[in-house]
Parts: structure tokens; sequence; C-alpha cells
């Protein structure tokens, strides 16, 4: 039988948490949180699993846009077991809004163990814990708090900087060139890392690329993915004139043409819209713009087993004379995409060397 941890357990030191259970469900929620990235708006991405005594999967959710996952889980559930525990990634939320407050579906529903791993840092939902435990119900907080995190760090990223995420996307050849001196680009990189790339778009709330890129390739800028349910918002930034002909202004999405120089204030200003996750597909100035403004959260870099010597590297002089002025990155993760090599990094705040 499922043992409930001791009221007030906040650490999040797996190797310390004896509960399988528990941390196979969490497990599970991370996973279907992530399926509700790009769907939720300005709203976190939440996942929520309701097992029984023994650890059996009773009914699952996650937020997509509609009720938030815990009531998901309650609606999809036949029957709650005496003795059961929801599980969810994120501290159940304690307000009303579009929907009501999920403590009280919680309660409602008869649940009486509620694990969560991490507190809502909105103080518009905080108290959700607090609420529960004033019910007689038992709480349980911290397990993979760390994965939890990062599913959601989008909009935890809103929360802390009032600005959105923001992941550079590159494809490039194994010396880092994004196109030849002549200037063709396409395609460096094969069919499964495009493939990747539709994914990025469709997890993001906005693609952003430079008025440049725009000009010089007349892309589309969507994810061609039939699971989206809404495009992203295409964000143009740059001072040179567009043609409305252009294929971004199309109808399949809403595009935003900011002429500004000001990047901090474009990425303020898209925080206020309710975006969480940019994706920036933009070319060597623009990104490199990007990151010496500190706007460049990950970077995400594909690269082709290729080589071109010359042409146009993915990212231009921010600044660095000396080994002291590099900018030093911390890997996420490094896989094989077909027969292209990915690297996950995160963009580490500049210190002092």
């Amino acid at each position: 039988m499922v043992r409930n941890p001791p009221r007030g357990y906040t650490t999040g030191r797996l190797e310390i948490i004896t509960n399988v259970h528990y941390n196979a469900a969490m497990k599970r929620a991370i996973v279907l949180a992530a399926l509700g990235q790009g769907s939720t708006g300005s709203n976190p991405v939440v996942g929520s699993v309701i097992i029984d005594a023994e650890g059996n999967i009773v009914s699952e959710g996650f937020h997509a846009g509609g009720d938030h996952a815990e009531v998901v889980a309650i609606k999809n559930a036949r029957s709650i077991p005496e003795g059961s525990t929801i599980v969810v990634t994120l501290e159940p939320c304690n307000h009303t809004g579009k929907t009501g407050p999920c403590t009280q579906a919680i309660i409602d529903a008869g649940i009486k163990n509620v694990v969560f791993a991490i507190q809502d840092p909105n103080p518009v939902a905080a108290g959700g814990r607090a609420r529960l435990e004033a019910a007689g119900v038992e709480v349980c907080e911290g397990i993979m708090a760390d994965e939890a995190r990062f599913v959601n760090r989008a909009w935890l990223t809103v929360i802390a900087k009032k600005r959105p995420l923001f992941i550079w996307k590159i494809a490039a050849t194994l010396d880092g060139k994004t196109s030849a001196a002549d200037g063709s680009s396409k395609w460096i990189t094969g069919d499964a890392a495009r493939e990747y790339v539709t994914t990025l778009r469709r997890q993001s709330d906005a693609i952003l690329v430079g008025s440049g890129t725009v000009l010089a390739d007349d892309p589309e800028l969507i994810p061609h993915d039939e699971l989206v349910q809404k495009n992203p918002l295409r964000v143009i930034v740059g001072q040179r004139p567009l043609d409305p002909s252009l294929k971004v202004f199309d109808f399949r999405a809403e595009t935003l043409h900011i002429p500004s120089r000001d990047l901090n204030q474009m990425a303020t200003d898209l925080g206020a819209r309710g975006i969480k996750q940019v994706l920036v597909e933009a070319g060597s100035t623009l990104g490199t713009a990007l990151f010496s403004a500190g706007l460049i959260d990950e970077i995400i870099l594909i690269q082709a087993p290729t080589l071109l010597g010359s042409g146009a590297s993915f990212i231009g002089d921010f600044g660095a004379k000396t080994l002291v002025d590099r900018h030093d990155l911390e890997f996420i993760s490094h896989s094989l995409i077909g027969n292209d090599l990915l690297t996950h990094a995160r963009v580490l705040s500049k210190v002092a060397k």
C-alpha cells in the first residue's frame, strides 16, 4: 500500500524519497505536462495523475488551454477509490479565473492526498497547499522539482523576468556556418532535423526572425503540424519595409512587425501579450544582438556533418576580445537526430571571470 509522506515534506532530493509510486506518477505527470506546450496561452503547462492506494493509475490529464490538469484527471476518472492520491507537477491553484480553483475540485472529489512538485510562484494563484491542508488533505511537495521546473521553465521565466523564454535555434555545419559564401543555405541539415524544428515551433508561442531573413527567404514561419490548434505568433524585428504580399502576412497566423531597435522593450511587450516561449530563427545579426542583450536563454544548435570553411557564421562579434571575455554555456543535452548532431545548452548569466 502507498504510504503517505509526513506532512511538511518539502525536499527535492530524489535519493531520499522512498515512495516509488509517487515518483513514477510524477514522471508520468511531467510527460503529460509537456503535451500542453504551445497550447496553454499565458498559463503554465501542468500534468496530473491520480493513483489508487496500490499505486495503480486511476486517471490522468494535462492542461491544454481548457480545464486545468487536476480537473481533467478528475473528470476522466470513472471513479476515485478511497485512499487515492493526485500527483501534480505544480501546486494546485487556489483562485477563480476562467475556471474554478483546483483546490476545491480536489476537495469535492474526496481526494485526501495531494503530491505536487513545485510551489506556484504566481501570487494570484498561490495558496493551494494551505487551502488543502485546512480542509484536512495531506500534502507532499518537492518530488522531482527540478524536472518539473524544466518542463515549465518558459512560464517560470515570465513570472521571474516579466518576459518570455527565448530559445535560439540554429542549423549549421560542423564548423559553425549557416550559409555558404554565395548565401545559399537550403538545406544544411536533414529531414529528421526539420521535423524536430516543426515540433519546436508547435511548442512555442511565437517565432521570431529579422526583417533580413524575411526579405531573403520569404519564409512562412508556421509549424506545418496537424497537432497545432493555433499557429504561433510570427514576430519580425527590423526597420526595413516589408511587402504585405510576403508569406508571413498570410491568414494562417498573426504577424507582428516590430521596427524598434529596443530589444528589451520588445521582450517586455511580448511578455505582456501572454507569450511564454519564443523560438528565435534569426540569422547572425539579430541573433547576436539578442545574445548581447542577455535575451537568449537557451541555444539549440543542430550541426550537419559537413564543412564549408567560408560563409556566414551563426554568431557574430559580441565583444569577447580574450578568453576572459567568453560567455559560457551549460549543456542540457546532446543527441543524434538523423545524421545531424543536436546540442541543447543553457546560456549562463555573465559573471566576471
